[in-house]
C-alpha cells in the first residue's frame, strides 16, 4: 500500500470522501443506465436506420482509444483528476442537450462524437480517483463502486417506466436530466491530499507497459467486455420487437445490475486469484450469449440476465485487482486510460460490425459475441501461471 495510505485520517474525512464518491458514481452511472438501453431506441424513434445506429453507438468506444488516454494522462500530469471529472460532466450535459436537438444522421454523429470525447474519460478518471482514495483512506473499491451499479439500475427502471408513458423521441431529455444531476454531484467531490510524486517516481520508467501479463489482462478484459456490445446496442430493440414492454426491458436490465451489485458487495471476500475471476466471467458470458441467441422465454431470459453479475461484474473485479497489482499507484490514471483504450478499440470495431451483422442475421449475432468471450477466457487462462508467479513488486507501487 502506498505510504500516504498510512497517514492517520479522521473518520469524518473518510466518510465525506466515501459519500461524495458514492454520489458521483451514482450520478454518472444513472446517465449510463438511461443511455445504454434506451439511446438506441431514441435513435430509432427519430428515424435513424440500423447501420447508422451501429456507427453512432461505436463512437464512445472509438473515443476510448483515441482521445481518452490523452485526457486521463493530462489530468494525471496536472494533478487535476478531480477537476477534470467536474469539467467533463459539465461538458457532457451540454453535449447531450445539443444531441437532442439533432435529427440528421451526420450532424448527430458529429455532435455525439464531441460529446463522447468529454464523456468517456469520466469513468476511468473516477476509478483512478477512487483507487487513490482507497489507498489513502484504507477503503474497499467494490462497496464504493456498487452505488454506481445501483444508480444504473434505478436510472434504467425510471427510463423504462417513461418509455411506456412518453414518446420515445423525448427519451434524450431523460439522459440530459441525469447528466445535470452528475454536474451537481461533481460539486460535492472531496479533494484528496496533494501527494506529489517523489523524484524517483517522477523519473520512473513504464516497465509495466513491457509486462506481457499486463497486456494479457487488457486483452482478455477487452474481449469479454466487448462481447457485451450486441447486448448493449440491440437488446432493447430486439426485445421490443418480440413484444416486451419498456418497463419489462428495464426490469431485465435491472436484474443483471442487481447481480452485479451483489458481486461488488461480496468482492472483498473473494479468495480466488483475480485471473480466475476473469476466466469465470468469460465462460459465463459464453453461456449467456448462447442462450440469448436462441430467443429464450421471458422466465429463462430473466435467469440468464442474472449472469451479468459474472460476465461483467466478476470480470471487472478481477481486472481492477490485477491492474492495481501491475501498475504503479502514481500512474494509475494512465493505466486506466490504456485499459479503456484497448476496450474501446475492440468495442468500436465490434459495434460497427454488429450493426451490419444484426441487419443480416438478427439474434444470431450473439453467437459471435460468445466466440469473443471464449477467446477472452482462453487468453487469461493461458496467462494465469505468469500472473500468479509474479506477485506485486515494489516497482509496481500498488
Amino acid at each position: 500500500m502506498p505510504p500516504e495510505s498510512q497517514i492517520p485520517t479522521p473518520a469524518s474525512v473518510k466518510r465525506r470522501f466515501a459519500v461524495s464518491l458514492a454520489l458521483f458514481y451514482s450520478a454518472i452511472f444513472a446517465v449510463s443506465g438511461t443511455h445504454l438501453p434506451f439511446f438506441p431506441l431514441w435513435l430509432k424513434a427519430i428515424g435513424i436506420d440500423a447501420a447508422w445506429i451501429g456507427l453512432i453507438n461505436a463512437l464512445p468506444a472509438i473515443t476510448r482509444f483515441t482521445t481518452l488516454p490523452q485526457i486521463t494522462a493530462f489530468a494525471e500530469r496536472r494533478h487535476a483528476i478531480r477537476a477534470a471529472m467536474m469539467l467533463l460532466v459539465l461538458a457532457t450535459a451540454i453535449g447531450f442537450a445539443a444531441v437532442g436537438l439533432q435529427q440528421q444522421p451526420l450532424a448527430l454523429f458529429l455532435i455525439y462524437a464531441l460529446t463522447c470525447i468529454m464523456w468517456t474519460p469520466t469513468t476511468p478518471l473516477t476509478d483512478a480517483y477512487a483507487l487513490r482514495g482507497v489507498a489513502r483512506y484504507g477503503l474497499d473499491y467494490g462497496p464504493l463502486r456498487l452505488w454506481g451499479s445501483a444508480a444504473f439500475a434505478a436510472g434504467s427502471l425510471a427510463c423504462g417506466y417513461l418509455v411506456d408513458s412518453i414518446a420515445a423521441r423525448d427519451l434524450i431529455w431523460v439522459i440530459v436530466a441525469w447528466a445535470v444531476v452528475a454536474v451537481l454531484a461533481g460539486l460535492l467531490l472531496q479533494p484528496l491530499d496533494d501527494v506529489r510524486r517523489k523524484a524517483a517516481e517522477t523519473h520512473a520508467g513504464k516497465a509495466w507497459l513491457r509486462d506481457t501479463g499486463f497486456w494479457a489482462v487488457i486483452a482478455s478484459a477487452a474481449l469479454i467486455q466487448g462481447s457485451h456490445v450486441a447486448y448493449y446496442t440491440f437488446s432493447a430493440i430486439n426485445w421490443q420487437l418480440h413484444g416486451i414492454s419498456g418497463l419489462t426491458i428495464a426490469g431485465l436490465w435491472t436484474l443483471g445490475v442487481i447481480a452485479e451489485i451483489v458481486v461488488f458487495a461480496l468482492s472483498p471476500r473473494f479468495s480466488l486469484h483475480p485471473s480466475t475471476l476473469i476466466a469465470i466471467g468469460g465462460l459465463s458470458a459464453v453461456v449467456r450469449w448462447i442462450v440469448t441467441a436462441n430467443e429464450p422465454p421471458l422466465a429463462l431470459l430473466a435467469i440468464v440476465q442474472l449472469g451479468h453479475g459474472l460476465s461483467f461484474g466478476m470480470t471487472i473485479v478481477g481486472t481492477m485487482n490485477l491492474l492495481v497489482q501491475r501498475v504503479p499507484s502514481h500512474q494509475i490514471a494512465r493505466g486506466q486510460g490504456y485499459y479503456a483504450a484497448c476496450n474501446g478499440l475492440l468495442g468500436a470495431a465490434t459495434s460497427i460490425a454488429s450493426g451490419a451483422i444484426y441487419a443480416r442475421i438478427g439474434d444470431n449475432l450473439y453467437y459471435v459475441m460468445a466466440a469473443m468471450a471464449a477467446a477472452g477466457a482462453l487468453v487469461i487462462w493461458a496467462a494465469r501461471h505468469r500472473l500468479m508467479a509474479q506477485p506485486q513488486s515494489d516497482e509496481s507501487g500498488g
